[in-house]
């Protein structure tokens, strides 16, 4: 139950950071209302995680979920650059995160 409950928080992270974007700096009411509260849902079930998980392996694979799906978000949805550079990078996280889960033991 703690990785279902990490990679929602994970989920949320992603929309935070994409959210970010669209609050111009805090400016905007709306998208900063709706930052916020991705923040406060995704550091919130961070810690329900953390209750079983090791601090590292939770801490590692939810900022891993979260830069995997900005950047995804970023290139499919946003026009971000798509180059061997960054698709290589993207697979170096997700086996990192991949490795986390497979040696983190009694879990």
């Amino acid at each position: 139950m703690a990785w279902f409950i990490l990679v929602i928080a994970g989920l949320f992270e992603i929309i935070w950071a994409v959210g970010l974007k669209y609050t111009n700096g805090f400016s905007r009411l709306w998208p900063t209302v709706g930052t916020l509260a991705a923040m406060a849902v995704s550091v919130f079930l961070l810690s329900i995680a953390m209750r079983t998980l090791p601090v590292g392996t939770a801490y590692a694979v939810w900022t891993g979920i979260g830069a995997l799906g900005a950047v995804l978000v970023g290139i499919f949805l946003l026009g971000d650059p798509v180059t061997a550079g960054r698709i290589i990078c993207l697979v170096l996280i997700l086996s990192g995160v991949i490795g986390l889960k497979l040696t983190t033991p009694g879990t």
